[in-house]
């Protein structure tokens, strides 16, 4: 078990990380999700002991590491660059930690080979890193970090120079990698996406400070406060002012029936939803229109990304199909009440979307 207890680092003045307390049990896979610059690789190099912090302690089951050297303690790194050695063997290449350790020969030849075949290496073993492809050679520089047996092996954001195909066979396999090794995994990455796929437990990061750590599905269905919600969607999620009174919930010019909103105080709120949820069309009778102006479209391909104004507020939508529109065009857009979240005055979450409470 890794602890940080009220771990900060701060340097010549600047925080880099605020104090921060997390828990990671052994065989359990950690995200962390942020946006760049947010404290991910920082608050990794605190627990690789690769940066020592300016308050707080690290434990490792119970013992203070907080001043060991990142060589005594276990500690498996993987980056978005493959740090593999280019003139060594797949097989010499997934060897060299151990022969550094000084590990008998017929140990390091069985640790080798049994690591090979966890991550479908075996093949490839007499080959040379560059005449691997992209993933192959990822998968070269995880069995490195895998084979020593660490109790903790730190990914910051391994994924990011692969192509998209890659990415997604990578995505299924490192769960199942994660699941054979028994050790503590901790993965950065900026895609809220990535986040859901690999599941376990993820904590969002937003300039140096842990603003909720939990279940995956938790987290990203039931937001703390509008800090999370931001982080945990892709666009960042839409907000607009709203008012609850009585039994409606006002947001601008439309108003949705207070439905699980009906226990909260009348007040000022800010309703919060993500860019899957607005829609062109009104697919549900319970859906409410909102006026907006077209600002600009993006068409993925299968998808469309609908940028709109809604007054001062700037949207964005993401709907399926290509959809051809004009910059500047009146656009009504749609929303389903049971999509929203209610966020209070001091942006903590107040009520989370019907759909995230009934999930």
């Amino acid at each position: 078990m890794l602890e940080l207890q009220g771990v900060s680092r701060s340097v010549g003045g600047r925080v880099h990380i605020h104090p921060t307390s997390l828990t990671l049990q052994r065989g359990s896979m950690n995200v962390l999700l942020g946006p760049t610059l947010s404290g991910k690789t920082s608050l990794m190099r605190l627990m690789a002991g690769l940066d020592q912090p300016t308050t707080g302690r690290i434990l490792w089951d119970g013992q203070d590491v907080t001043g060991r050297r990142v060589q005594d303690r276990g500690v498996a790194m993987v980056y978005q660059q493959f740090i593999n050695y280019p003139g060594l063997s797949v097989y010499e290449n997934i060897a060299s930690p151990l022969r550094i350790l000084g590990r008998p020969r017929d140990e390091i030849d069985r640790k080798v080979r049994e690591t090979a075949e966890m991550l479908h290496l075996t093949p490839m073993l007499a080959r040379k890193p560059l005449e691997l492809s992209g993933g192959q050679q990822q998968r070269c520089a995880l069995a490195r970090a895998l084979v020593k047996g660490a109790g903790l092996v730190l990914l910051d954001e391994p994924l990011a120079n692969l192509d998209y195909k890659l990415r997604e066979e990578l995505r299924i396999e490192i769960p199942r990698i994660f699941e054979a090794s028994g050790a503590i995994f901790v993965y950065a990455t900026t895609e809220p996406e990535e986040a859901l796929l690999l599941g376990g437990n993820t904590a969002t990061l937003w300039e140096g400070r842990v603003t909720q750590f939990g279940p995956t599905p938790t987290v990203y269905r039931q937001p703390v406060d509008a800090t999370t919600a931001r982080v945990f969607s892709d666009p960042p999620m839409n907000f607009v002012g709203a008012r609850k009174q009585g039994a409606a919930v006002s947001l601008g010019e439309s108003a949705l029936a207070a439905g699980s909103f009906a226990d909260l105080p009348d007040g000022a709120y800010l309703a919060g939803f993500r860019a899957n949820h607005l829609s062109l069309a009104r697919h549900r009778p319970t859906a409410v229109e909102f006026a907006c102006r077209l600002v600009g479209t993006e068409i993925t391909g299968s998808e469309t990304f609908v940028h709109v104004e809604h007054g001062a507020d700037r949207w964005v939508g993401l709907v399926e199909g290509v959809h051809l529109l004009t910059a500047g065009q009146p656009l009504s857009v749609w929303l389903d009440p049971a999509h929203v979240y209610l966020f209070d005055a001091s942006e903590r979450l107040a009520a989370p979307a019907a759909y995230a409470k009934a999930a």
